[in-house]
């Protein structure tokens, strides 16, 4: 793993009024512009969880080349999170490195671990959304990596995910609210028509690996490019352990995502 002790500070960014809607830009030791990736952290959607458990990629990310902008949103437990925050602040977040000079706004990847997933490919998706929060996307991102993600959350639901976590970010179940399952869920939203990378541990008892495998098989049918990696022996957090061989994955991939 490179060396991250001589990377400049990654200072806090807002990009909108409420203290939640921040993230922090970390910066490779040289000159821009960089291409970026957003990171989106998990926990559920829900207030208890942020955007430091990610700092750890995003330190490695910028000391491989890339800016990592480590984003911040309204959770469920909060006022304004759930649906439409949620997706309105990630989506302005994204959108808000198009006003950023080190970064390459041509060359964006989103990134996310568990409902972070979930997130960042609903960003990549959301053009296609017929009511998506945030208005039309400024920035397109040009792949998508998913850890352990929340991919269909119909089936999420179904299953009971995080004792509940789809019917609280969205208000109720598919029979309640189908139109913002419609607009919010990537299995309805596939084909995204961005390359896009899924890496699921075996082990996982969090968020099944067969989240990974419906989506991606339903996505390839519908002419998407999907790649899943499954490790064997791998459980939800080794996703996001910049020394696990998971990540080792996700940095062999990133140049062609971004290219």
């Amino acid at each position: 793993m490179p060396h991250c002790h001589k990377l400049p500070p990654a200072p806090a960014v807002a990009y909108g009024d409420h203290p939640d809607q921040v993230a922090n830009l970390h910066l490779p030791a040289a000159d821009g512009p960089f291409p970026a990736v957003a990171l989106i952290h998990g926990g559920f959607w829900r207030a208890g969880w942020d955007r430091t458990m990610l700092t750890p990629l995003a330190r490695e990310l910028a000391s491989r080349g890339f800016a990592a902008w480590n984003v911040e949103y309204r959770r469920v437990g909060q006022a304004g999170g759930g649906w439409p925050g949620t997706f309105a602040d990630v989506a302005a977040a994204v959108d808000h490195l198009a006003g950023l000079e080190a970064v390459d706004d041509a060359r964006v990847v989103t990134l996310g671990h568990s409902a972070g997933g979930h997130l960042a490919l609903w960003l990549a998706g959301r053009a296609r959304a017929p009511a998506a929060p945030g208005g039309p996307p400024r920035i397109r991102p040009r792949g998508v990596v998913g850890l352990a993600a929340v991919c269909d959350l119909i089936s999420g639901h179904a299953d009971g995910l995080g004792n509940g976590a789809v019917a609280e970010l969205l208000g109720g179940g598919p029979a309640d609210v189908p139109e913002r399952y419609a607009s919010s869920s990537p299995a309805a939203l596939s084909p995204l028509g961005v390359p896009q990378l899924l890496v699921h541990g075996g082990l996982d008892e969090i968020v099944p690996v067969a989240q990974s495998r419906g989506y991606a098989e339903g996505s390839r049918a519908r002419g998407d490019d999907v790649e899943l990696v499954e490790l064997p022996d791998a459980d939800h957090f080794d996703l996001i352990d910049p020394g696990h061989a998971a990540w080792g994955v996700v940095i062999d991939r990133l140049p062609a995502l971004a290219s």
